[in-house]
């Protein structure tokens, strides 16, 4: 379990302080508070870290980098990995962001509701 770093918080987690915040506000806000955190955190990042590491698959693919070990594998599959699965995850994310979009306008019901941790 890892442990947040501040002294204040040394025996409380990060997803507890989420679910602290959870706790408190309304159904509503947790919808805004994931729809803004899926635009403005998750989607950028996922664009930026998959736009970074296609030029390094490309590179790898284009010289036929392979491993020094004996048997020498090529590398680019495990490199290409990267912008796949950031893109993968931008497409999640775009999912939630409609869902969220869903829920707000026409009254969609989310699959993963908020339940209070029972401690």
């Amino acid at each position: 379990h890892t442990r947040c770093l501040s002294d204040w918080s040394s025996d409380v987690c990060s997803s507890d302080l989420v679910d602290l915040v959870y706790s408190w506000v309304s159904d509503r806000t947790r919808i805004w508070i994931d729809l803004l955190g899926g635009i403005f955190f998750l989607m950028p990042m996922c664009l930026i870290l998959a736009y970074v590491t296609w030029p390094w698959f490309v590179d790898s693919w284009y010289s036929g980098e392979v491993s020094t070990n004996a048997g020498g594998l090529i590398r680019w599959p495990v490199k290409l990995v990267l912008p796949i699965g950031f893109g993968l995850v931008a497409l999640q994310g775009i999912s939630e962001i409609i869902k969220c979009i869903a829920a707000m306008t026409i009254g969609y019901k989310r699959e993963h509701a908020y339940e209070k941790p029972m401690q």
